[in-house]
């Protein structure tokens, strides 16, 4: 028999695999705690809960938490770690200490299918949809867990690819029985798969990224293939016109690469779809990989945009690379070890 993951689970969930054996909610709620809150992986250690139960939960079951394989530390504290599924699954997650929050970048599947050609995550290929259990796994077992205060669906994969997984893993990381922390301290990050992005909009109340490139279709769907069914300026018009909560942020993560998406054009462009808006547009570095000859724009460039958008009405700001020195910027995860 293969034993059931706990990390994954709801406390609903964990009280229907327990309750025909005549325990209880409250006692599904304490072995959440256990997992989520004590990140405790030996079952037989688990709190208040009693010894038949914890019988009970070995015998069908196993906690789901599951070290990372290896780590690598970067000199701004960053670390990136992998990990290793039980059937071979590879992907990696980066810790971010700063001096306000903490953030975990999570990937949410094993490489990506999108083929977006500035990202080497694509060119590690697909190997799978990460679970649940193992997108959580990537918070609750690394050193320093207890410790985050933010949560990032930006590592490896599209999210949007893999939905279901990731709105069951913002639930449990969101309810006071699971890591208890806010929505708004959770952002997910696309390309741009609009059946996927109108869900995740409906139904979840979670801070949205998208990753956008360029606002030309011609030019962004050289990069970013999903623009040929799922244009950029689609998936912004939905983004605007969706009904705004007043917890939730959504941004357009624009990645700036010298000479090509940074021209005052492309700003014209920028500032005549957002305007009005309440979208904010986050401006990062591009980071080259291997035998790419692209560069980055300039530090000056990228605050010439902001400037501009800024005093356009449109929220905006520079963000800061973390990690570039271990490939753990945007970008550059690629499972390596």
């Amino acid at each position: 028999m293969v034993k059931k993951s706990l990390c994954g689970l709801s406390a609903d969930d964990i009280y229907e695999i327990v309750g025909p054996s005549g325990f209880t909610a409250r006692h599904s709620v304490l072995i959440a705690n256990s997992i989520y809150k004590r990140r405790i992986s030996d079952i037989s250690q688990f709190d208040k809960i009693p010894k038949k139960l914890k019988e009970l939960l070995n015998s069908i079951s196993v906690s789901g938490i599951n070290l990372p394989g290896s780590s690598v530390v970067s000199k701004d504290n960053s670390v990136k770690y992998l990990f290793r599924t039980g059937t071979g699954k590879e992907f990696e997650t980066v810790y971010i200490p700063d001096k306000k929050r903490n953030t975990v970048c999570v990937s949410t599947q094993s490489g990506c299918r999108m083929g977006c050609s500035f990202c080497a995550t694509a060119k590690y290929g697909f190997n799978g949809n990460l679970t649940a259990g193992e997108i959580l796994n990537q918070i609750i077992s690394i050193p320093h867990s207890e410790k985050v205060t933010h949560v990032v669906f930006m590592g490896m994969g599209e999210p949007m690819d893999n939905l279901e997984n990731v709105l069951k893993a913002c639930f449990i990381i969101t309810s006071e029985w699971g890591l208890a922390l806010s929505s708004k301290n959770i952002t997910v990050s696309t390309v741009g798969i609009m059946p996927e992005v109108e869900q995740f909009l409906r139904r979840s109340e979670y801070n949205l990224a998208l990753s956008l490139y360029s606002l030309f279709t011609e030019e962004r769907k050289k990069v970013v293939p999903a623009e040929i069914r799922y244009p950029g300026r689609q998936i912004i018009e939905l983004m605007k016109a969706f009904p705004a909560i007043k917890k939730r942020r959504l941004s357009i993560a624009y990645i700036m690469f010298k000479g090509i998406n940074d021209t005052d054009q492309h700003l014209e462009e920028l500032i005549s779809v957002l305007k009005d808006s309440e979208i904010r547009v986050n401006l990062l570095p591009y980071h080259p990989i291997l035998n790419d000859k692209q560069c980055s724009s300039s530090e000056e460039r990228m605050q010439y945009f902001k400037h501009k958008l800024i005093t356009s009405g449109i929220s905006a700001s520079v963000r800061k690379s973390r990690g570039a020195d271990i490939s753990a910027a945007c970008g550059l995860l690629a499972a390596n070890h």
